[in-house]
């Protein structure tokens, strides 16, 4: 069962709430018996896309929260350059979806500044580095 990692006691900030919906997306994918990972898109302090992994639901190895995220905000900003927007993910990303990250070219990846529990951009910078993590997912370094 996925548990909140995000401070309940005091009013949560802008990007706690966000945190907390992906979160909720990774409950859904957790439902659906996929590994629980939720990614919230946020562009001008409107979410534009949030989704769950969904590998098990759509037999899809692509399938992954981050990739559904960024195909629902390229699709509502007719844009794939997400400069713009800020991404809260509930889990570091592979190999392949930090990639995908780094292509949409986001803006922020969500509560760096405010140490907010989830991924970091050097989360993203060391799975694509890391040859442990390259290794792990087998992409090539």
């Amino acid at each position: 069962m996925i548990k909140s990692a995000v401070n309940s006691t005091e009013k949560p900030t802008v990007d706690e709430q966000y945190m907390r919906i992906a979160i909720d997306q990774a409950r859904i994918a957790e439902e659906n018996g996929d590994v629980p990972i939720g990614a919230v898109i946020v562009h001008n302090n409107t979410i534009i896309a949030k989704a769950y992994n969904q590998r098990e639901q759509l037999q899809d190895p692509t399938a992954h929260a981050e990739i559904i995220a960024l195909t629902q905000a390229a699709s509502a900003l007719e844009n794939w350059h997400l400069n713009d927007c800020t991404i809260y993910v509930t889990l570091e990303p592979c190999c392949m979806c930090a990639g995908a990250l780094v292509e949409a070219e986001l803006g922020k990846i969500g509560g760096i500044e405010e140490n907010v529990p989830g991924v970091t951009r050097d989360d993203v910078k060391n799975n694509l580095t890391d040859p442990d993590q390259v290794a792990k997912s087998n992409c090539p370094g």
